[in-house]
């Protein structure tokens, strides 16, 4: 027993400090001993920690000149020659608003096009003048929209948008002396987008920006596997699995890659409640909710990737960093961020249902996201759902009682979070008190929480608002939803459309060497699911979850990794690049030699947006960058070895690819 324990200790010492060599000496020697798969990864995960301390991920990538990009990332992002997006060109739905506004990638292309053209050119300016009227501070935003009206309503200038109606302008100008509203040019803008909707898009459609436009969804829609990410340190458990840090090897960019074990999914019959997940996640485009980026699968996982989160969540915060609670100015910008996520997904008729510190979390710069929405649900216009779901001492009456409901659930949770980010605990249970699910539900229907010296007049009448056992007493539910919670006098210090983009600074910035997730060796790991065996029927409900890229995180990432302005360049004297020409043909592939078929990543060839059975091909084909040991001992030992095993290891500054190999000889025993 000791001897074996010298043994294990010998190895990790060994691996701690030669890891290249020894991490692959390590499989091969256990391996050879038939030790379980499990302690092997165990030991795996102590011998990184050990080499590798743990440090803060930063969502924007790695340094260098390269942001944490591969070396072949423009190869992995060249585009396609026009002559190959024919397919997508048909099959694209000609939709002003969605490629023109929602799109980010075509907004831009969109706005390029306009800009070779002056009349177009005056629209464009015109809106980002409007748009910056909006989110200009309320004691500007008069001087503002005189200098806008001065300039593009004028007669006598030259950037005069004729495409306003005279009576429409001079309105605007009598309203802003009275009031500067943010609403002041909604009608003028409504109108340049009808203008720009017609005659303009057609011309865009027909243009190489359009074509562009293409290009780039044709690189959106390629295939997403696991070789498209590096992955890094595991940061938490989810339902179904673990939570670890992956980077986009092409972009730089870092997310939160959430596994879902597919065994572990069957188990527990949680193949709707994944699905709905993805899809609502999918569906949702808000700066305060976490958006879906990716959706792939591997033999064992099916993987969402999601926007990295390097803050913690609101109740680590709450109660881990000092005297429980936070002063209102903080719960207050954090209520008003939530409102607007909240108010985003009931726009898309979707009711979250379980909001609670947990699932609040905190990005890099302080802002918050709503995370972990696999309680959410679609609610049909004009119907009302119903189902007891929840977190006990979140759920509102209406939901404890078991009756119907649209949102009126999510507007209840909001006040119980306020009111446990200012008093330091829960309105209806003790933390660390253990009270019984019947007296807390009790509690909720009847009694009425009491309020502490901690609570302005203005936060506890929120509070009570939002706490009316009567949801049709209840704020956000008296028909105005969000726009009623938003105009409470709390939030007159809050400019909502400088909110919504982002601009306002939050009141407290998260320190970014600190880690806020646990150390890889405290994140318990989940038992092996035994009993279960995976068949063909359930590749149906794979290929729902496994998509690929979302459309409007991809492009934004695409922006914000500066990979658009690098490689979306047209000739200066307005010649159509070769890429982009109709009539010529794409260049063939390079041929690859001998050692780089063997030992390189494979490159996929330019075809049409590839098809679902395409994608699995894909998905299953295992090349990559590091040395192929298999093929080096096939090639040494012929057919007397035999590939067993492939673990993949990653750390944060290291990857390697170890594989368990085992031998065996086929010669007949001498006699």
């Amino acid at each position: 027993m000791f001897h074996h324990a010298g043994c294990i200790f010998n190895n990790l010492l060994l691996c701690s400090l030669f890891l290249s060599h020894a991490a692959f000496i390590l499989v091969f020697y256990f391996s050879l001993c038939s030790v379980e798969t499990q302690f092997l990864q165990n030991l795996f995960r102590v011998s990184s920690s050990f080499l590798f301390k743990p440090k803060p991920l930063s969502s924007t990538g790695g340094g260098g000149n390269r942001k944490g990009k591969s070396k072949k990332w423009k190869q992995m992002l060249q585009f396609p020659h026009v002559s190959l997006c024919e397919e997508l060109r048909q099959n694209t739905e000609k939709d002003y608003s969605s490629l023109c506004e929602r799109q980010p990638i075509g907004r831009l292309l969109f706005r390029q096009f306009c800009e070779t053209r002056p009349e177009l050119r005056r629209c464009v300016k015109f809106l980002d003048a409007v748009a910056e009227y909006e989110v200009t501070p309320d004691e500007k935003r008069k001087e503002c929209g005189q200098e806008l009206i001065d300039k593009y309503f004028s007669p006598t200038s030259e950037d005069r948008v004729s495409e306003v109606e005279e009576a429409m302008m001079g309105g605007c100008s009598e309203r802003l002396q009275q009031d500067a509203c943010k609403e002041l040019f909604k009608d003028c803008t409504k109108l340049i987008h009808d203008y720009l909707s017609v005659a303009p898009f057609a011309d865009y459609l027909d243009s190489m920006y359009y074509n562009r436009f293409l290009q780039w969804k044709w690189l959106e829609r390629q295939p997403v596997t696991k070789n498209t990410f590096r992955q890094y340190r595991v940061l938490g458990k989810g339902g179904f699995g673990e939570v670890c840090a992956c980077q986009v090897r092409a972009t730089g960019k870092m997310y939160a890659c959430k596994k879902l074990e597919k065994k572990r999914i069957k188990k527990r019959k949680g193949e709707s409640m994944a699905l709905n997940e993805k899809q609502i996640l999918e569906k949702v485009n808000s700066r305060f909710v976490v958006s879906l980026a990716y959706a792939y699968e591997t033999k064992d996982a099916l993987c969402l990737v999601l926007t990295l989160m390097n803050g913690g969540d609101l109740k680590f915060h709450i109660y881990h960093m000092g005297e429980a609670g936070f002063d209102e100015r903080r719960a207050i910008f954090y209520s008003a961020e939530i409102c607007c996520g909240l108010e985003d997904l009931h726009r898309e008729r979707i009711v979250y249902r379980d909001l609670k510190p947990e699932n609040i979390l905190l990005d890099d710069h302080g802002h918050i996201r709503i995370s972990d929405l696999g309680l959410a649900v679609y609610v049909p216009e004009g119907q009302t759902i119903k189902g007891r779901v929840g977190t006990v001492g979140y759920m509102a009456p209406e939901v404890v009682k078991n009756e119907r409901y649209t949102f009126s659930p999510d507007w209840w949770a909001l006040g119980c979070l306020l009111y446990e980010m200012i008093e330091g605990q829960s309105p209806f249970q003790q933390r660390k008190k253990k009270i019984k699910r019947e007296e807390v539900e009790r509690l909720v229907r009847e009694v009425q929480e009491e309020y502490s010296d901690k609570f302005s007049e203005d936060a506890k009448s929120l509070c009570k608002m939002l706490l009316a056992k009567d949801p049709g007493d209840r704020l956000g539910c008296l028909g105005g939803s969000a726009s009623e919670v938003k105009a409470h006098s709390i939030f007159r210090s809050i400019n909502f459309k400088r909110l919504e983009a982002g601009m306002l600074q939050p009141p407290f910035i998260p320190d970014p060497q600190a880690i806020y997730c646990k150390d890889v060796l405290d994140i318990e790991q989940f038992s092996t699911v035994k009993g279960v065996e995976l068949e063909p029927k359930d590749e149906s409900f794979y290929s729902k979850v496994s998509t690929g890229s979302v459309p409007i995180p991809w492009q934004n990432e695409m922006i914000e990794t500066e990979c658009f302005d690098e490689l979306n360049v047209f000739d200066q004297d307005g010649t159509v690049p070769p890429d982009l020409d109709w009539r010529g043909q794409p260049s063939p592939p390079p041929k690859q030699g001998l050692l780089q078929r063997l030992f390189g990543r494979q490159v996929s060839e330019h075809t049409t947006t590839p098809s679902v059975k395409q994608q699995k091909t894909h998905q299953t084909h295992r090349g990559s960058t590091e040395w192929n040991f298999t093929a080096i001992l096939i090639i040494m030992f012929g057919s007397k070895c035999q590939s067993v095993a492939e673990r993949n290891f990653s750390t944060s500054k290291t990857h390697f690819k170890l594989q368990s190999i085992r031998f065996y000889y086929c010669r007949k025993p001498k006699l």
